[in-house]
């Protein structure tokens, strides 16, 4: 039932098993049409049906929680289809989503060139088709929505125009470079015309809400990271903990230097950044010092000695990505190179603009964002995927887990001793905590109507120490992104597990083998794991 599960699944996300390493859906494109979609939801109702029909409780344990996991995880594509309905409202999901897809054929070397290079053919031929489909799906959508496609769309020609043929350069076969040149340039042309169509027919009647309502917030937290906390209580959780690390900002910032104020000293260090014909080297030299912490300290098992290469962000994903982990999937054989990418300034920029954005990328957050991202945050995670216990384990997951781990990462790190105890450090990682925080409480109140976007940008200002750009981005994506809570949320629940689970083995209790023990169970809600580990379904916050 698993693998007929799937293999219905990936025909709709032939991307997604391109990612996970499936190639015999590398010549297919998500179908976008209205006649698709139906299709799709038929697909999932029939399936819910079939597992209503198995009687759970004769399962194993472990087959009790997949049970758990697979519906859960149907429910919430219903809900996303049925109730939420990006496809209806967001031209981004077009556009950008085709750009992924090409992408996902070029990154890594399955296969020999001209082999990929005629699986992108097959898919490009299918593109235009796709945004056709957008142009008559998209009803009423928000005008954030169109404003922040339309952003984009001259990355994703450009990605299609200049890194396209560039990743294929190795192909010498004049017939199949013909064939590539003609589909790639109807792709370039129909993006064109995408753009033209959100410009002067969907912008000026892009007046729809992107709010999801506080029902199918909800409904969207209990099915995709099994949490069923009510709105309010959660909100509490989240105000409870941005004004803990408020605190700890200001007692941390009164360590540095008493005399000035966080914001100054947050300026001071910004100063102090590698030049940007360094950075890549300056963070390949961290990631070794960091990996050899965590060996000594025995803080958690690396299950590979090879290193994440690191490079410079893809062009098309420069403009929304400061840094990204792009690890193989769990059934990938052939090309099992991993990707830490991280953004260069654009050196075209003026020089204050540049300095500006080297400011994010200054020593003390360069370290924190590669612990998140690298060690042992998501490149460890996901290294451990591979052997987790079953085919769901590994291929379906939630955020609260994934990037929870790896927000919880940056404060464990910190609190096992690494930089020693360096205050410009903790201050660092606990703005990258307030931002989170911010996250979570701004998620919940734009999407239940309780705070407008440029109240929400205020709040990320004001309450999470940003700047306005950084206020700005972060509200946009929320307002498409709205249980981006998932940072906080997932650092708390791990944190009340380990504390938990500590209690249960008193003396005996070992952090190495906590963090083994977590990881060795794929990505799913941290309440499977804690019923694993503790034996109970006590609750997760």
């Amino acid at each position: 039932m698993v693998d007929d599960y799937f293999d219905g699944y990936f025909k709709f996300h032939p991307t997604e098993a391109t990612e996970a390493g499936f190639h015999q859906y590398d010549t297919q494109l998500e179908p976008r049409t209205k006649q698709a979609i139906d299709a799709e939801i038929a697909f999932y109702k029939d399936f819910l049906a079939r597992l209503q029909g198995i009687d759970a409780k004769k399962l194993s344990f472990e087959a009790q929680q997949d049970y758990e996991l697979l519906t859960s995880s149907i429910k919430g594509n219903l809900l996303n289809l049925e109730d939420i309905r990006q496809w209806e409202k967001n031209p981004d999901r077009y556009s950008s989503g085709i750009t992924n897809s090409a992408f996902s054929i070029m990154e890594r070397t399955f296969a020999p060139p001209e082999d990929r290079l005629r699986s992108l053919i097959a898919r490009e031929r299918l593109m235009p088709d796709v945004l056709a489909a957008g142009r008559t799906n998209l009803k009423d959508p928000p005008r954030v929505y169109t404003e922040i496609a339309i952003q984009q769309l001259p990355g994703d020609v450009s990605f299609f125009r200049k890194d396209v043929p560039t990743a294929f350069t190795q192909v010498k076969d004049p017939q199949l470079l013909a064939e590539f040149e003609k589909a790639n340039d109807a792709v370039i042309t129909a993006l064109e015309k995408y753009e033209d169509f959100l410009k002067n027919d969907l912008l000026p009647i892009s007046k729809g809400d992107f709010r999801i309502g506080a029902e199918n917030y909800q409904k969207k937290l209990a099915y995709d990271e099994m949490v069923d906390i009510p709105l309010d209580q959660l909100l509490q959780i989240g105000y409870d903990d941005l004004h803990r690390n408020q605190e700890w900002f200001k007692r941390t910032a009164q360590q540095i230097n008493r005399r000035r104020s966080p914001q100054l000293i947050l300026a001071e260090m910004q100063k102090n950044h590698p030049p940007a014909n360094q950075l890549l080297q300056a963070y390949r030299d961290d990631l070794s010092g960091i990996r050899q912490y965590i060996v000594d300290k025995k803080i958690v098992t690396i299950p590979s000695t090879v290193m994440p290469i690191v490079e410079e962000t893809p062009p098309f994903m420069r403009a929304l990505t400061f840094a990204s982990m792009d690890t193989p999937g769990p059934y990938e054989k052939a090309a099992t190179e991993a990707y830490f990418n991280v953004t260069l300034p654009d050196p075209s920029w003026p020089k204050e603009r540049i300095e500006s954005f080297l400011g994010g990328d200054n020593r003390y957050t360069m370290k924190a964002v590669a612990i998140h991202e690298v060690f042992p945050g998501h490149y460890v995670q996901f290294l451990w995927v591979p052997d987790a216990p079953s085919k769901i384990r590994k291929l379906i997951g939630c955020g609260s887990n994934a990037e929870g781990w790896a927000h919880y990462s940056e404060q464990m790190m910190l609190d096992e001793g690494y930089g020693n105890g360096d205050p410009k450090l903790r201050l660092g990682q606990l703005q990258d905590a307030l931002l989170r925080d911010a996250r979570f409480i701004v998620g919940i109140s734009m999407h239940t109507g309780k705070m407008t976007m440029d109240q929400a940008i205020e709040f990320f200002q004001k309450e999470g120490y940003q700047p306005k750009t950084v206020a700005e981005m972060e509200t946009k994506r929320g307002t498409s992104d709205p249980t981006y809570l998932v940072y906080t949320l997932g650092k708390l629940e791990i944190m009340k597990l380990r504390a938990d689970y500590q209690r249960k083995l008193g003396t005996a209790f070992n952090l190495e083998q906590f963090h083994d023990e977590f990881l060795k169970q794929g990505f799913p809600p941290i309440k499977l794991i804690r019923q694993t580990m503790l034996g109970n379904n006590s609750p997760v916050l």
